[in-house]
């Protein structure tokens, strides 16, 4: 498999885990994000069948919650009750629908930012990456603080794919993606986005 990405775009597919999509009674779990799996499922497809690098974005912790925010760590207090997307369970996960290929690269991320001690910004570089397309969940987290980070780190163009993630709530997403064409970041959706990203075929999910 080659890593150079064709057109200098890269997709990061981000935090598309059962714990947050799928599992009803996790303390984490998001509203209405399996609404923007079918887009998502779409992308992936694009851009494999283009060559560019797909990149999967995960977070997972410690059974003990030693490696969680501070905010965070009373999901992890109950002996009980395992804390949500802890490192090999069922709940960290990649949701079925989007299982990785083999040879496709994974971030194991703690905090919100893909970025955040991680080895992302290496990897990129090394594929020649200009332009960081941003997919999955939730957008005023970690799809938006990973978006920041890229500009940042002066990546020539930053997109998010607006219909390819979600938020708690139709006005949350919507004044998020404001706040990220504020700052330079491309929102685009997936049926539109045939003239930005040229391996992203324009089509309507019906």
């Amino acid at each position: 498999m080659s890593y150079q990405t064709p057109d200098g775009s890269v997709l990061l597919v981000i935090d598309m885990q059962n714990d947050f999509i799928t599992n009803f009674e996790s303390p984490v779990f998001i509203e209405g994000a399996i609404l923007c799996l079918p887009s998502i499922v779409w992308a992936v497809k694009c851009a494999r069948e283009s060559k560019i690098p797909v990149i999967w974005v995960v977070r997972e912790h410690e059974p003990s919650g030693i490696d969680v925010e501070h905010f965070r760590k009373h999901m992890y207090t109950d002996p009980e009750v395992p804390g949500p997307l802890i490192s090999g369970s069922a709940g960290a996960a990649i949701v079925s629908s989007l299982l990785p290929m083999p040879g496709e690269i994974k971030i194991v991320k703690k905090r919100f930012s893909a970025f955040h001690q991680t080895h992302l910004n290496s990897i990129l570089r090394r594929m020649g990456c200009v332009n960081v397309v941003l997919c999955g969940v939730q957008t005023p987290n970690c799809i938006r603080a990973t978006a920041f980070d890229a500009v940042s780190l002066d990546y020539k163009d930053v997109t998010v794919l607006a219909d390819c993630s979600a938020s708690k709530s139709k006005a949350v997403q919507d004044s998020n993606l404001r706040d990220l064409r504020d700052v330079g970041i491309h929102t685009v959706e997936i049926n539109t986005a045939g003239s930005l990203l040229g391996w992203l075929c324009p089509v309507i999910l019906v």
